[in-house]
């Protein structure tokens, strides 16, 4: 399976503390049988100031310390990027790192505020639209805004945005009303891939191995290897195939 959301760089961001811990998380993901995890640290600016150079200076030194601990896992790395204006620069200096490629155009895995859906969400997507930039949206199910009121997904899919489904939702672990809302929506076919956003061994372990199982039981396998393999890895090539993809 394709992991292609997670927090699993070490000590920058709010995942990983350290390599002793990210090394873990990665025996954890091969256990669930995940072959290839794509790191996405928080860009996040005046909280999580991350830079391309900075991620990838922190995947050079993961990926070397899991070859020596024989870890057989492909690791690359993007960000998950807060919406924002401050966003508008890295693209301009093609310093944004993508998740991967749809349809031709480069992906950005975008993070709304769990509180509300931002005024001005719909400019900033035709924006990036311009620029030839496609928006995967991080964990919709959890936006207080589209809890309330689940059509507001509408003008997103509208816009031509992609959706990841967090794992652990499935069955529960961010509460029954985000489980009920990403059941829907899996049920009407509005994700993409599902990725595990783990962050640390205890708080989040990845669980994509149960979600695969799950959409398989209500979905059947095809469906289930769909979202967890052969989307997640058709979008995915080229930033294994470089490590990072940058504008």
């Amino acid at each position: 399976m394709f992991d292609l959301h997670n927090h699993i760089l070490p000590g920058i961001d709010d995942g990983s503390r350290d390599m002793a811990e990210s090394l873990q998380l990665l025996r954890l993901a091969a256990e669930q049988g995940i072959s290839h995890m794509l790191a996405t640290p928080h860009i996040n600016p005046g909280r999580y100031d991350n830079s391309a150079a900075g991620i990838k200076h922190a995947l050079d030194c993961l990926r070397q310390a899991a070859s020596e601990q024989h870890i057989n896992i492909s690791v690359a790395a993007a960000a998950e990027v807060r919406i924002s204006s401050e966003m508008l620069p890295l693209v301009e200096q093609g310093k944004l790192p993508f998740i991967g490629q749809y349809q031709g155009r480069n992906v950005v895995l975008l993070e709304l505020p769990h509180s509300h859906v931002p005024p001005g969400s719909d400019k900033l997507l035709a924006w990036l639209g311009r620029k030839n930039i496609s928006v995967m949206l991080a964990h919709p199910e959890r936006n207080r805004d589209l809890l309330a009121e689940p059509e507001r997904i509408k003008p997103f899919i509208k816009a031509g945005c992609l959706f990841q489904l967090t794992a652990g939702a499935l069955d529960g672990d961010m509460g029954p009303d985000v489980m009920a809302l990403a059941r829907h929506w899996l049920k009407q076919g509005v994700y993409h891939i599902i990725a595990s956003d783990t962050h640390s061994v205890k708080r989040r372990p990845p669980k994509l191995g149960q979600a695969f199982e799950y959409v398989k039981q209500v979905q059947g396998e095809e469906q289930a290897h769909r979202l967890c393999v052969s989307n997640p890895a058709e979008l995915s090539a080229l930033v294994f195939e470089r490590g990072m993809l940058l504008s």
